[in-house]
């Protein structure tokens, strides 16, 4: 079993828009339960299964797997719930860690926040300037939630 340990904030300004290359990411749920969330992911030429447990303030249980392309196209177009999630994503390393900020498209577009992943919830970290308000505990920004509750509609 793996361990995500993840905070999520939003962004301020538009300088993280000059930083790291933007990919496209499609995914869908085939469970959003909160308990227990099935994700599939395309992220450019590749493909995932992940599964996660509930969060317990900024960690979770998790497993991800490869899977092949075509099986991760067919899954999203047949069983995943709908709308799917769509999003680019940039990696911008930052003193020692990695931000990975998405912007969204569809029902989505107009959020984007960035995502650092740690060894544990105490470890400290630098944010750069374009790093705002924490929302890690908010669950309206948790992805599983958003194909529920489009940002459009908040």
């Amino acid at each position: 079993m793996g361990v995500e340990i993840e905070r999520k904030f939003l962004l301020v300004g538009e300088d993280w828009r000059a930083l790291g290359e933007p990919v496209l990411l499609r995914q869908g749920y085939l469970s959003s339960d909160p308990e227990r969330t099935v994700r599939v992911r395309i992220e450019g030429q590749g493909a995932t299964l992940t599964i996660k447990g509930r969060s317990v303030g900024a960690t979770r249980a998790e497993w991800e797997y490869p899977i092949p392309l075509a099986d991760a196209a067919d899954l999203l177009d047949r069983l995943c719930q709908q709308p799917l999630i769509e999003k680019y994503r940039r990696r911008i390393p930052f003193d020692g860690n990695v931000w990975e900020v998405d912007e969204f498209l569809g029902a989505n577009q107009g959020l984007a926040f960035a995502e650092i992943e740690l060894a544990s919830e105490s470890q400290a970290f630098t944010k750069p300037h374009w790093i705002g308000e924490e929302v890690t505990h908010d669950r309206r920004y948790f992805n599983s939630n958003l194909i529920k509750q489009p940002f459009s509609s908040w």
